[in-house]
């Protein structure tokens, strides 16, 4: 039931958690490309699609279990230690496929080639479903 006054303080609590996990979304994009060895932000100013998917399958990747940690944490620093975990998995996953699986990815996606950029994108939604399911458990 919606009590009046009830919202202010929520809607405060609602601002503070949207402005934290909007900073670590934006540090986990800067961390995501300063660890990958192309450079997302010049390939896709030129237009470079692969780019483009790489980065946005990241992200999405690290905001699921972000959207998990908020729904399921209690405190702001217990949020905070989940959104950095969740950040380091991502990171983790797109080094062990650069250096296992896909060894060439780098030169692939700066020569804009869709497939391994999909591949990728679903590497990194399979990995912030399950991580986000994890963190409910």
């Amino acid at each position: 039931m919606y009590m009046p006054d009830d919202f202010a303080p929520n809607a405060v609590a609602f601002l503070v958690a949207f402005l934290v996990a909007g900073a670590f979304t934006i540090a986990f994009k800067l961390l995501y490309q300063s660890v990958t060895p192309h450079k997302e932000s010049v390939l896709i100013r030129e237009g470079n699609s692969a780019a483009a998917i790489v980065l946005g399958g990241a992200l999405l990747g690290y905001v699921l279990p972000l959207a998990s940690a908020l729904a399921n944490t209690e405190t702001l620093l217990e949020f905070c230690a989940w959104a950095a975990l969740a950040g380091v998995i991502q990171v983790v996953t797109f080094t062990l496929v650069r250096l296992t699986v896909m060894k060439d990815l780098t030169a692939r996606v700066e020569r804009g080639e869709i497939a391994p950029a999909l591949y990728l994108l679903s590497i990194s939604l399979v990995v912030g479903v399950l991580n986000a399911a994890c963190m409910t458990a």
